[in-house]
């Protein structure tokens, strides 16, 4: 078994590092603290391409495999963590499952601005009622003429201030496989936003409202029984969930150790205290332990979607790896951590949401569980009970 990168990944990891290092190294508290969506940036690294890395070549895209875009997360995530989002945005989540469910028609019509870092696409799945128990959406499609009506609303819709295009999970008809999904564009009518809400690490979403908007056919991703396919589709943004959330802890960790080295206290350099120097070494194993589970569901999923079991684990470790790492080194930097003139503060606030976002840690333990026993474990009550 192979645990090194090949050349031609080498070669690759290293151009984005000196990307990252030249262009967002700089600013990259000032840009966390920003709350607008930093577009200078997805402009940047559309024309050095970065993004599109795992869309097919004839789509416009890079033609790599899953294991380069994450790389590329990585890299940036080490250095600037929010620029990182915006290769996520390009390369991930929305972007990746319209990438494999898109007809060569919605394709032509949405990818250009994407990968030009014009544009960007927001995914709209949870609702008030519907959160982890995403399958109890209530948002329907119903047919009319030779389209659709859309009616319902999303909440903690990320980037939705920004983005052009919305990938909507609806409901075509009950039950699991009567759940679909469509793409609208900011401005249809009867589509509208509430008022602008913020999360913890600043970034900002507004609620979405869809009071009878005409859907065309073209804008229809999946129909009825869509569902699971978008979930497999929706494992590559865990995938790059996991990979900012560790690189973000690697960050920490780079700029704790550096701390520790030159900070005096009692006449002793931090890294002389023992107490201190078990702290590093809990974190460089939870970091490098988790970037193997990383690595493995990245290399085995090729060009194609990662085994969501593989996925599961490797969101599960990398998300504990990335707040323990952070979480250890703010109390190794103290006050000076605790500071928003140090991008640690950021990473801490930043790496607490994605134990939420993208399937919560505990959604992540109950998949791994099923995969451990082979069967699924329902979390509803029994019928009649």
């Amino acid at each position: 078994m192979d645990f090194s990168l090949t050349e031609e990944q080498r070669a690759f990891q290293e151009s984005v590092r000196r990307f990252a290092a030249d262009h967002l190294a700089k600013d990259a508290v000032a840009r966390a603290h920003d709350e607008g969506f930093p577009w200078a940036i997805a402009k940047l690294m559309a024309e050095n391409g970065l993004f599109g890395i795992i869309l097919a070549e004839e789509d416009g895209g890079q033609g790599g495999a899953l294991m380069d875009a994450v790389l590329a997360a990585e890299a940036v995530a080490e250095v600037c963590p929010r620029s990182a989002d915006v290769l996520q945005a390009g390369n991930f989540g929305a972007f990746r499952t319209l990438a494999e469910y898109a007809t060569p028609e919605q394709k032509e019509r949405w990818f250009a601005p994407l990968l030009a870092g014009e544009a960007i696409c927001a995914v709209g799945m949870t609702e008030p009622e519907a959160g982890s128990a995403l399958t109890d959406l209530r948002s329907t499609c119903t047919p009319d003429g030779n389209g659709y009506r859309l009616n319902g609303g999303k909440v903690f819709t990320s980037n939705s201030d920004d983005a052009l295009v919305f990938l909507i999970y609806c409901r075509f008809g009950p039950g699991t496989e009567g759940i679909g999904s469509v793409i609208l564009e900011r401005g249809m009518e009867g589509f509208s936003m509430g008022e602008k809400r913020r999360y913890l690490n600043g970034e900002t979403w507004r609620p979405l409202h869809f009071d009878n908007v005409f859907v065309p056919p073209g804008n229809v991703l999946l129909r009825e029984g869509g569902f699971r396919r978008q979930i497999a589709g929706f494992n590559v943004e865990r995938v790059g969930n996991s990979a900012r959330s560790r690189a973000v802890g690697e960050c920490a960790f780079r700029i704790a150790k550096e701390h520790a080295e030159t900070r005096v206290q009692f006449g002793r350099r931090l890294m002389e205290f023992q107490g201190l120097q078990w702290k590093f070494a809990e974190m460089r194993v939870a970091l490098d332990g988790a970037r193997l589970l990383l690595y493995r569901a990245a290399a085995n999923a090729g060009r194609g979607l990662p085994d969501p079991q593989e996925v599961a684990i490797a969101k599960y470790a990398c998300n504990q790896a990335g707040w323990l790492a952070v979480n250890e080194a703010m109390q190794v930097m103290g006050g000076t951590g605790y500071s928003d003139d140090v991008l640690l503060e950021y990473c801490l606030r930043k790496s607490r949401g994605w134990m939420i976002a993208g399937g919560s840690l505990e959604m992540m333990r109950n998949r791994i569980a099923e995969g451990v026993f082979g069967r699924s474990f329902p979390q509803r009550p029994p019928k009649g009970g």
